[in-house]
């Protein structure tokens, strides 16, 4: 009987292996754009001088470049209200930087980028956002009501709309977990945002938090404009389900005036945050 089975598989793996075919398959490929990342956030409490844009390339997926940044560019952002220039200098890295920016909440700002000939500009005012009044934790308000969540307290001023980016990132994890809100149907009241770590899809388990566990809270505010990137950005970072829309090349606000065809990814946005720890109990 041993030796039977023996020969029975030994016979599978020689059909198996007679027929295995190698598959070529074409996958898609585009040009290489221009990457803009320019974030100038102006923490409370800070001159917000200091600002960095980055500049990279995008490349291939199944590509083996792991060094993309752009150099050479010229970049530079001007304050519409009252014409101050603000020059970002070359690191040679792909980042561009300055210590001299001058923020003021509300007012518009314009990014312009040189690169290769082309010029790339985009437009966004500097947006405020209210205080943080309190950190607390709970159990109930997630999807599972065993679990811990972090919630962020704070009051949506009445008199205008707002628009809310939140990061948090439990210290030790690689990336961070991005929600946006707006006040559509909170304006002007105390608001209790809750966040609870989200199942883990490779594994199928849910890294919930424990006592002890800190987490990292930056909250932005943030444009409309922005809102809308931002929110099919993150719906289309976390992969498609059943009732997830298609994933569809996403533009940003630059605009390239020279070739409006080879426009650039990224996103020039202006924000006023706050930063706040918390502590599991």
């Amino acid at each position: 009987m041993k030796t039977i089975i023996k020969l029975a598989i030994s016979s599978i793996l020689i059909v198996s292996s007679a027929c295995t075919d190698v598959i070529d398959v074409d996958v898609q490929t585009a040009p290489a754009r221009l990457t803009i990342e320019a974030s100038l956030d102006w923490e409370k409490g800070t001159l917000g001088n200091v600002q960095t844009i980055k500049l990279s390339t995008s490349t291939l997926y199944f590509g083996n470049n792991t060094s993309s940044g752009v150099t050479g560019a010229s970049v530079k952002v001007t304050n519409n209200g009252n014409g101050s220039t603000y020059v970002f200098a070359d690191q040679n890295n792909g980042e561009y930087t300055t210590t001299s920016f001058v923020p003021v909440l509300n007012d518009t700002y314009t990014l312009e980028v040189i690169y290769n000939n082309e010029t790339y500009t985009a437009t966004e005012r500097l947006i405020p956002v209210v205080d943080i009044s309190d950190l607390a934790q709970s159990r109930k308000k997630g999807f599972n009501d065993e679990d811990l969540e972090v919630n962020v307290i704070f009051t949506d001023p009445g008199e205008e709309e707002n628009f809310y980016l939140f990061k948090f990132k439990k210290r030790g994890d690689l990336l961070p977990y991005l929600e946006d809100a707006d006040d559509e149907f909170i304006n002007g009241n105390e608001i209790s945002w809750y966040f609870e770590k989200e199942e883990d899809e490779s594994t199928d388990k849910i890294e919930a938090f424990v006592p002890g566990d800190i987490v990292d809270i930056s909250f932005y505010g943030i444009s409309e404009q922005y809102s809308n990137f931002i929110g099919i950005l993150i719906e289309q970072s976390g992969g498609t389900g059943l009732f997830s829309s298609i994933p569809v090349p996403l533009k940003g606000n630059c605009i390239n005036v020279d070739n409006p065809e080879n426009y650039a990814y990224g996103y020039f946005r202006l924000t006023e945050m706050v930063k706040r720890s918390y502590t599991f109990q």
